[in-house]
């Protein structure tokens, strides 16, 4: 055993050095080539994306998790040729579309790095991570993990598909101490050193068995069991399970059932079933037909697991029942890992399996339970709740007295007038202090504008993941600052056509306000109203005249012109009032309409364009993750 040992670390040291001079030179030339394939690969890949990276492409490339424009252009690291001259992993139609679902990864992950923390992110920024890893790696090998609990035989099943005892077997356990690596196929130095295996543990199949599959582009790891009690060994484990592109699962009748097994590693995995193997070893020791039966059960385990069985030539594990030690299915197992090798889809499927099982974590954080964004009816709240803050209809109400009140005194009697005059100059003789607004009132309109805003902000949050809610909230929250403020402006200083009104309604007029407009009639109910006084004036010369004997007496004429002017003046005034109503209401609806939508557009320039904004980024985000699920956005 000790020779056979040395003569294989010998050979196994010697093809080494004669690979690594061979491989030395062939990586340099194919890499020099394959360096000019990504250039021309990322012009043309950058010219593609020159619309949507805009002005970002001038930022400097520090890394494909800066922000959400580098993200977008991270995808071109990945258009380096493979070092050993082999096609990218997993190329084809399938390598087309799994692309696609990483470039929208990342660009989800970029889009997402202000809005999440970065644990949230971590699990699909390794998925990345190892992603752009294996693609640089060769194409030509499919790296294949046997895994098992104690004493399941995995050393032995290595050793019968190498050909020769190449790891440690015996009743010590654990046997496998370290990740032991063999090759068929030259080349697979990267793929080993991505692993983390030493040279010392890397070896060599024996070659040229008479009818066993070739096995070529095959590299078997065999690692140390998943159950050890020493923890550095199922570090190990997990570490490479998360790195291989497939895994052949060991269990054996006694422990095939073990609740670690299944929970820890097969039900978590089950999204990998198409890179799975799983193999009934031992089966030699089961008597009679005990090994259908126990092959049934391991069978019903896995469904419950979660993983599908590649039975009838449906995607999905291949379970296979064999005996490592007497060699009984182990050239069916050679033929299955043959055909898989020989498809050279392992390492994409593995990628596209590590995508979904990262696209069911974020599920949670971008898939919104219900239809989001901000209603119409949400909208109208907001701006009736600011046109409340700001007093849009008493401005409205202000300005429609007012305009009344100048329709009154412009068709009202001068006698009248006079006495209004004269009562105005009474109250400004009059002890009396101006008013103040209280401040309450102050108060309330401050707390109807956060009322409002926090309204809308959960309007706008309603269905949406608790981080992307958040967000919306906050964005509201940032644009109603300084919004009070804007508010108390606009009533102090409202727009044309709104402030006439409430300027008249204290009886002072701003400087440089423009008059209300006048109707049609107006001018006409002047000159009646001044026909009256004139009549009652001559009327009242006349008799005046008559008394001091200047006219010769005729009472009847001028007591009907008198007469005519006392009642048709309030006449004229009673009738103007009435006409004015229609006006002085529209110019009030107007006065508000006005105010009303000067504080809309404030709230929204403020408050709603933050808030839509938002919720822009999370659709643009969500519309990522949906090509990152692999669903089709018809109907979402």
């Amino acid at each position: 055993m000790t020779a056979v040992t040395d003569h294989t670390d010998h050979t196994d040291r010697s093809d080494r050095s004669d690979r690594s001079d061979h491989t030395d030179r062939s990586d340099r030339s194919d890499h020099a080539e394959g360096t000019d394939r990504s250039d021309r690969a990322g012009q043309s890949e950058r010219a593609e994306r020159g619309a949507v990276s805009g002005a970002g492409d001038a930022a400097p490339k520090s890394g494909p998790w800066d922000d959400g424009l580098i993200a977008r252009r991270a995808g071109d690291q990945h258009g380096e040729g493979a070092r050993d001259g082999a096609p990218a992993a997993g190329s084809g139609t399938y390598d087309g579309q799994l692309k696609q679902r990483l470039d929208a990864l990342r660009e989800l992950v970029g889009l997402s790095r202000t809005r999440l923390d970065g644990a949230t992110l971590a699990e699909a920024g390794r998925v990345l991570d190892e992603a752009s890893a294996r693609r640089r790696l060769s194409a030509r090998h499919t790296v294949v993990a046997i895994a098992g609990a104690t004493g399941s035989g995995k050393s032995t099943l290595f050793n019968s598909l190498a050909g020769v005892p190449l790891s440690e077997t015996g009743l010590r356990r654990p046997t496998t101490s370290a990740p032991i690596a063999c090759s068929w196929t030259d080349g697979a130095a990267g793929l080993l050193d991505r692993l983390g295996i030493p040279g010392r543990q890397r070896r060599r199949p024996l070659q040229g068995q008479h009818g066993d599959a070739p096995l070529e582009g095959l590299v078997l790891v065999d690692l140390p069991d998943h159950d050890s009690a020493a923890p550095e060994h199922r570090e190990q484990v997990d570490r490479v399970l998360a790195l291989v592109d497939a895994v052949v699962w060991v269990v054996d009748p006694e422990k095939y059932a073990d609740a670690m097994l299944h929970e820890r590693y097969l039900r978590p995995m089950a999204g990998h079933a198409e890179v799975m193997f799983v193999v009934l070893n031992q089966v030699d020791r089961l008597p009679g037909d005990a090994a259908e039966q126990v092959l049934d059960d391991l069978r019903r385990l896995l469904d419950e697991d979660g993983i599908a069985l590649g039975e009838h030539g449906e995607p999905g594990a291949t379970v296979l029942p064999l005996s490592a030690l007497t060699g009984e299915g182990v050239g069916e197992l050679r033929e299955a890992l043959d055909q898989f090798t020989a498809e050279r889809t392992a390492a994409a499927r593995r990628i596209g399996a590590d995508v979904d099982a990262a696209a069911d974590r974020l599920r949670p954080v971008y898939a919104a339970g219900r239809q989001v964004g901000l209603s119409e009816a949400a909208r109208e709240e907001f701006a009736d709740r600011l046109a409340d803050a700001v007093g849009a209809a008493a401005a409205g109400q202000a300005a429609e007295r007012a305009w009344s009140r100048g329709a009154n005194k412009a068709c009202g009697t001068p006698w009248l007038r006079l006495w209004r005059w004269y009562e105005a100059q009474r109250a400004l003789t009059s002890p009396a202090t101006a008013p103040v607004p209280p401040a309450e009132e102050e108060a309330t309109a401050r707390q109807r504008v956060e009322h409002a805003v926090r309204a809308v902000g959960e309007a706008a949050a309603t269905g949406l993941p608790v981080a992307w809610g958040q967000a919306v909230r906050e964005a509201a929250t940032r644009g109603a600052e300084g919004l009070p403020e804007a508010l108390d402006a606009l009533a102090v200083n409202p727009p044309q056509g709104a402030g006439h009104g409430g300027a008249a309604q204290e009886g002072t007029a701003h400087g440089g306000a423009t008059r209300p407009p006048r109707p049609g009639w107006w001018p006409v109910a002047v000159l009646v109203q001044a026909s009256m006084t004139i009549l009652q004036i001559l009327g009242g010369l006349w008799l005046l005249a008559q008394i001091i004997g200047v006219v010769p007496p005729n009472l009847g004429v001028p007591a009907l012109m008198m007469l005519a002017g006392i009642v048709g003046g309030p006449c004229v005034e009673w009738a103007c009032r009435f006409a004015a109503k229609g006006p002085a209401r529209r110019y009030g609806q107007d006065a508000e309409r006005r105010l009303r939508d000067a504080a809309a557009a404030c709230g929204r320039a403020r408050v709603l364009d933050p808030v839509a904004a938002e919720l822009l980024r999370y659709r643009e985000v969500r519309e990522q993750y949906v090509r990152v699920a692999g669903f089709s956005t018809t109907g979402r």
